[in-house]
């Protein structure tokens, strides 16, 4: 089965009286399991696209399919308890809530879910263990590196074992050491949740651990 799917899918804004192509006629397939990289430089589409698989907006035009379902005439209400339930997020800037501990921001999800707290402190617990951040778990964002705050930001989009998780840019604001321990981290977690990831990435070191790839350039598949 595919995880994502997309038929002629095409985004266009309007700016003003204008209207600009965002994305046109894209058609890609993306496998359940896979670890698929996007590419593009900047103002290419690759935002627009990780926004319409992550469920957060919607083509203009075409078919966007999400584990074999068209989203098309989804309700937002609906949208928001796919999101929840089957999708992870990692940003380049990383998102965390600053007022939260480490074990809370990993936590939080599953709140959101209506997780027992038996069953809760459980999993954040496995987790904290599975990124190397047992130790620091009563930290907060501002008491770790970007490193480890990107290992937080692993472990909470893949908390709630998603479908996909998607991912904007994750090793752009690190250091080359630190950028190929993420990269290593991602696929390793990949592997051991048989979880799809879609990367958008500038960094050649991600594209290669990568499956495959798509490349974007002005709003249109290479």
């Amino acid at each position: 089965m595919n995880i994502i799917e997309t038929k002629n899918l095409s985004k266009q804004y309007q700016q003003g009286a204008l209207s600009v192509n965002a994305l046109t006629k894209i058609n890609i397939k993306i496998p359940d399991r896979a670890f698929t990289a996007l590419l593009g430089p900047s103002g290419s589409g690759k935002s627009t696209l990780l926004n319409i698989c992550g469920l957060i907006d919607k083509p203009s035009a075409g078919k966007f399919l999400f584990c074999g379902r068209d989203i098309g005439n989804v309700s937002d209400q609906e949208l928001t308890t796919i999101r929840r339930n089957k999708l992870g997020f990692i940003f380049q800037g990383f998102n965390l809530i600053p007022v939260m501990s480490i074990y809370d921001n990993i936590e939080y999800p599953l709140i959101l879910l209506d997780i027992d707290k038996k069953s809760r402190t459980k999993r954040v617990n496995a987790m904290l263990e599975k990124v190397g951040l047992s130790k620091f778990k009563k930290h907060l964002p501002d008491q770790i590196s970007g490193g480890q705050k990107q290992r937080v930001a692993i472990a909470r989009a893949l908390i709630t074992q998603p479908n996909l998780v998607i991912a904007d840019e994750p090793t752009a604001n690190l250091d080359t050491r630190t950028a190929t321990d993420i990269i290593e981290l991602m696929h390793k977690m990949h592997q051991a949740f048989n979880t799809s990831f879609i990367i958008a990435t500038h960094d050649e070191r991600m594209s290669s651990r990568c499956e495959s790839s798509y490349q974007l350039q002005d709003g249109v598949l290479l």
